[in-house]
């Protein structure tokens, strides 16, 4: 393990079949005033909304709602909540809900009692967060993003086309999640396809870096086998439940630190998708898709060695007879078939993206990178590849 790290979650999970039982329990640790969050009505369809209701009111709890979360939660959305927080004194924020749902509760968490404008602070600056952070908790309906057990928020700032991310302190993290399985069948096949690609792309960010011997490498790998393995069963039986439920805690597992240990990480297919959402508000795993077949191939030379253990280890490549460079392109391959099993796009031009754009996302994306620092004319010319 090449550096030193601490590692500390404090996220309670409760998995299973029976998890929402949970809820009324934890609901005790908590003060009276709930902000309750969700999207588009889902939850409402799916009965789930009544169940956590139905507990809410049975704890005696006064409940706000804030409904209608978008897929790339917006600022102003955020500053709502912020507001309904403070006019309520809420004392908890339940996220019912996937990952966008989760990120705009810990942004509201951080920004209902900040002192000046949270997204210059928190969002761009990065500033510490040393004001009043109001607990958050989650009942998850969809596996992807992994913000179930994680201090990330990543908000789109419409009036300023940005899409930025943060990783906040694990004090954000919510307090407790609640995550079963079957709250996920309802989840079109298109946005569950999205969400495994999702954390495909967290587990290769934190992948292709480095070029030690990391006991994390090792185990990205088994997660990585894992999720392929459940994604093929789940694209013909959506509601095969060990399939699922093996998605779903890989998706955990993908983001909650414990695959980025005493590693470099990479995350510019991230930074790109990032503001490609911020153009277009496409699927944040359906532009991740499209991005990271061609930024593979564009910096796979830089850490050739990686991606040729990349076609040995996660695909199952006989890599025997190939030169490095032919390895790593079978690998980076069988990622681009994994896509086209999952049913997602493969250019830019099926997110909505116009040609006018491709230099306004290469300009406003965050450079960086693992194996090759990227620039802007970097960023342009994986874009050129992807449209």
């Amino acid at each position: 393990m090449k550096f030193d790290f601490t590692y500390y979650n404090p996220t309670k999970i409760y998995f299973g079949k029976n998890s929402l039982e949970n809820l009324s329990g934890e609901l005790a640790n908590y003060g009276k005033n709930v902000l309750l969050m969700y999207g588009k009505g889902s939850v409402k369809k799916s009965g789930l909304y009544d169940k956590v209701v139905d507990i809410l009111k049975g704890a005696d709890k006064n409940v706000v709602e804030l409904s209608g979360i978008k897929s790339n939660p917006s600022y102003s959305q955020l500053k709502e909540g912020a507001r309904l927080v403070r006019e309520n004194d809420v004392d908890l924020i339940l996220a019912v809900g996937g990952g966008s749902v989760i990120d705009c509760a810990k942004g509201i968490s951080v920004s209902a009692y900040c002192e000046g404008d949270p997204w210059e602070r928190y969002w761009v600056n990065f500033e510490d967060v040393n004001n009043k952070i109001v607990p958050v908790a989650s009942v998850l309906t969809m596996a992807g993003t992994g913000s179930e057990m994680n201090g990330g928020s990543v908000i789109t700032n419409e009036e300023k086309t940005l899409k930025n991310g943060r990783v906040f302190p694990s004090n954000v993290n919510p307090k407790f999640s609640i995550l079963n399985p079957e709250y996920t069948y309802t989840v079109p096949k298109y946005q569950m396809a999205s969400g495994i690609f999702d954390t495909m792309s967290h587990l290769c960010e934190q992948y292709f870096s480095g070029d030690d011997d990391n006991t994390t490498d090792y185990i990205l790998e088994g997660v990585m086998r894992s999720l392929i393995n459940s994604a093929k069963t789940a694209m013909k039986d959506s509601e095969n439940y060990e399939a699922r439920s093996n998605i779903m805690w890989c998706a955990a597992i993908g983001l909650n630190t414990v695959t980025g240990l005493s590693k470099e990480q990479d995350w510019e297919v991230h930074m790109i998708e990032h503001q490609i959402g911020a153009y277009t508000d496409c699927a944040h795993g359906a532009g991740l898709a499209v991005v990271s077949v061609p930024y593979y191939m564009y910096i796979a030379k830089y850490g050739i060695d990686k991606f040729v253990r990349f076609a040995k280890n996660v695909w199952g490549i006989n890599t025997d007879g190939m030169t490095k460079e032919q390895a790593a392109e079978s690998g980076i391959g069988a990622l681009a078939e994994f896509i086209k099993m999952l049913e997602l796009p493969v250019s830019l031009r099926e997110l909505g993206v116009t040609e006018d754009m491709l230099p306004k996302i290469a300009n406003s994306t965050v450079p960086g990178g693992g194996y090759k620092k990227m620039s802007a004319d970097d960023i342009l010319n994986v874009l050129k590849e992807c449209f």
